[in-house]
């Protein structure tokens, strides 16, 4: 069954350090904002943060095997990051069809990770995939 303007999709999830580490490791993004206890002790967030490509790679799990995965292809994703994403901090995506393009084969989305304890927004942004399944 193909999307519908408006429909949403919630994934609630947490990164945990050995994740971020383990992405610092493949990525080769090292920075001690990441890495290092002390040394981002030291900054204005008090603690390492997570990884912004990695923080939004949760809307690719989601995309891909989580919500209309037969088909659906990647074709652009934008991000903002408003706020940090912390380890061990329980997160939720919230993804909203945003616009439908039947000529194209494509779906806009707008996705969003919120902070579930405040439901503070942390990261905004679209992402626009491809799908033939739902438009022949």
């Amino acid at each position: 069954m193909p999307p519908k303007l408006n429909d949403t999709f919630k994934h609630e999830f947490v990164f945990t350090e050995e994740q971020v580490l383990t992405y610092a490791k493949i990525s080769g993004d090292t920075n001690p904002i990441h890495v290092s206890n002390e040394y981002a002790g030291q900054t204005e967030f008090g603690k390492c943060i997570v990884h912004g490509y990695f923080a939004t790679s949760i809307f690719s799990k989601i995309y891909g095997t989580l919500l209309y995965p037969d088909g659906h292809i990647l074709l652009s994703q934008s991000a903002k990051y408003i706020k940090p994403i912390f380890t061990d901090i329980p997160y939720i995506a919230v993804i909203t069809v945003k616009e439908l393009i039947p000529e194209k084969s494509r779906v806009v989305y707008l996705n969003e990770i919120f902070d579930v304890e405040n439901q503070q927004l942390k990261i905004t942004g679209e992402a626009t995939l491809l799908n033939k399944n739902y438009f022949n």
